[in-house]
């Protein structure tokens, strides 16, 4: 594997592994740049868990290579666990102990010193807003309260990359929120986040860029947009200037859905730049008027069910239901 330039934070090719006649990697593959959210989705037993646990250098892969900021996981996993702070699905946090006692615990295994350990842990509580619940036993934190007390301590050592496994899992809305502000604020510092979730909404939402994992393959790989365009179901609805140009337009083009009162023609599209101009093209080259339109793409969901054939467990659509994601443009 060759050296990769310093924007690259993780580098994975050909990642295989299996556990006895299983195999949950298959040759996966993919790069994550510096200082971004990589969002790594799939169904229960895809394999999500199984690549954080060998990029954290927990567990060893049977085949493949992968670098983590810049270090070779099989062959510097010390130099890779250096860069790196990992918060699993489950919190790591030790309720016996008070919130700063944890924090001092981490210090004290990163071997920061008594006085740095100290300063550590209490600018972390402070980051965090937990100055109050500091001397409290952490048993008594609510599940928000514990989830950022986990990542405070994750970023005792000040990684460069986080693996977030399933973060908000079991936590409220409020509390899940809180959460993305604190990932953004996290990438907004320059830190790279690894993030596998059952949310689609949260992969949404926080990624730069989001890879779809089925059967141990990456199945696609792109922004949250290019995605949503790679499954059918994207359409624009163009608004005309009146009947007559509705009729016109209803002729030259391939509508799925018209309504007459609203002067509106529902037209499939991909939502894209080039196939957009070449739809208002056709209808400037007939001298047909548009007076608006609007953009309407597939959601996650529905990449998800494409790519997967799978629901993914505790998804949880905000409102309810399916939500397009529209852009209206007043045509000149």
């Amino acid at each position: 594997m060759t050296t990769k330039p310093v924007q690259t934070a993780i580098e994975v090719v050909g990642l295989r592994k299996a556990f006895g006649d299983k195999v949950v990697l298959d040759g996966l593959g993919f790069e994550v740049a510096r200082g971004t959210v990589f969002s790594l989705l799939g169904p229960n037993g895809s394999g999500k868990t199984t690549t954080v646990q060998i990029l954290s250098t927990l567990i060893g892969a049977d085949g493949g290579e992968a670098r983590v900021a810049g270090r070779d996981v099989a062959r510097d996993p010390d130099g890779v666990r250096r860069a790196i702070g990992v918060t699993g699905q489950y919190s790591a946090v030790d309720g016996l102990l008070t919130g700063r006692e944890n924090l001092i615990l981490m210090a004290d295994l990163y071997r920061l010193g008594r006085a740095e350990g100290r300063r550590r842990a209490d600018a972390l509580l402070e980051r965090f807003d937990l100055v109050d619940a500091g001397g409290k036993l952490a048993s008594t934190y609510s599940g928000g309260m514990r989830r950022k007390l986990d990542i405070a301590m994750t970023l005792v050592g000040d990684p460069q990359i986080i693996f977030l496994d399933e973060p908000t899992t079991g936590l409220d809305p409020r509390s899940r929120r809180a959460m993305w502000d604190l990932v953004r604020e996290l990438v907004a510092g320059g830190v790279t986040i690894f993030l596998t979730t059952q949310y689609l909404e949260e992969a949404d939402r926080l990624a730069d860029r989001i890879g779809v994992l089925n059967g141990g393959r990456l199945v696609a790989e792109g922004t949250s947009e290019q995605l949503k365009r790679m499954v059918p179901g994207g359409h624009v609805v163009l608004r005309l200037a009146g009947p007559d140009g509705l009729e016109a337009a209803a002729r030259v083009l391939p509508a799925t859905a018209r309504d007459d009162e609203a002067l509106t023609l529902q037209v499939p599209s991909d939502g894209g730049v080039r196939s957009l101009r070449a739809l208002l093209g056709r209808l400037e080259d007939e001298a047909i008027e548009v007076e608006e339109f609007s953009v309407h793409t597939p959601d996650l969901d529905d990449v998800f069910l494409a790519l997967t054939g799978d629901a993914p467990a505790g998804d949880a659509p905000a409102g309810g239901g399916k939500r397009d994601d529209e852009r209206k443009v007043a045509s000149r």
